[in-house]
């Protein structure tokens, strides 16, 4: 009996002691090391939220999360691309340039690198790289159009115009309806003498769309010419972006000196004095 009773306490002190490591083991925390590959993901998850916020117009909080995916894969030169768009559009231009440079170190073969940084150094009135770098882009990717416009446009502040023309044409060619070439094509042929061609332009762009800009390029083309359709042409072209009755902002849209003298007078007509009165008035309005 004496024996059997002491079996019986030995298996309970066996059961309470399991039941006590039991115990411990449940309030033991359990620790989770994500892999590579989960890490990875997760960074990309993190870039295109940061994508997302910076298209929505939340800078900051696109920059913040852009660094976060960096820091968790900082090999994934998308995660350095989307860290760099955060960073131009908070106009930090350096920081911006070398993250390009970390993608670039990663995988050169990426046009959108070179594109980037173009768009940096224009910001920062660097034509000379702007125009290097889009060369370097465009030379793999030969067919973007937009690159190749983009290119013409530096040649045009370059005064470069047959250059330029040169550029657009060969944009035109790869997306035959880019209305925005063939507007910038009628601009470097007003400044080169030839007001026939920039009218040819500027009719063939608005055939496309009916944009402010050659509308009111070809109203100051035909404003000697054909005053009455050329008042009507700026009326419509103010009524759609009254931007285009500031000097300043026809400059920054590339408009050269000869286009922009005519383009003054134009303005100075007496029929269009409540249109330009009302255009600068939006203009403060929305500022």
């Amino acid at each position: 009996m004496k024996k059997f009773l002491k079996i019986i306490i030995w298996i309970s002190l066996v059961n309470l002691c399991c039941f006590q490591i039991e115990k411990v083991q449940s309030i033991v925390p359990y620790y989770y090391f994500p892999t590579i590959e989960n890490l990875q993901k997760q960074s990309l998850s993190i870039g295109q939220n940061a994508y997302q916020l910076l298209y929505l117009g939340l800078y900051k909080e696109s920059l913040n999360l852009a660094k976060l995916a960096v820091k968790i894969n900082g090999k994934d030169e998308k995660l350095w691309l989307i860290l760099a768009e955060a960073q131009i559009a908070n106009k930090q231009y350096k920081n911006a340039l070398n993250s390009l440079y970390k993608a670039e170190m990663i995988n050169s073969n990426i046009s959108e690198i070179y594109f980037a940084k173009s768009n940096i150094y224009l910001k920062i009135s660097q034509q000379t790289k702007a125009k290097s770098a889009l060369a370097k882009g465009i030379k793999i990717e030969p067919n973007n159009y937009k690159a190749i416009f983009q290119l013409g446009n530096i040649l045009l502040m370059e005064k470069n115009f047959s250059g330029a023309i040169q550029l657009f044409d060969k944009s035109i060619k790869i997306k035959p309806d880019f209305w925005q070439a063939i507007n910038n094509k009628g601009l470097a042929y007003f400044e080169k003498n030839n007001t026939n061609l920039s009218i040819k332009y500027f009719e063939s762009a608005i055939s496309i769309q009916e944009n402010a800009e050659p509308l009111l390029g070809l109203a100051s083309c035909i404003r000697i010419n054909n005053t009455e359709l050329a008042i009507q042409l700026a009326k419509k072209a103010l009524a759609k972006d009254p931007k285009y009755v500031n000097f300043d902002y026809r400059k920054e849209q590339l408009w050269g000196k000869k286009l922009q003298a005519s383009t003054e007078i134009l303005l100075q007509n007496e029929e269009l004095k409540k249109d330009v009165v009302l255009a600068k008035s939006k203009i403060i309005e929305s500022s």
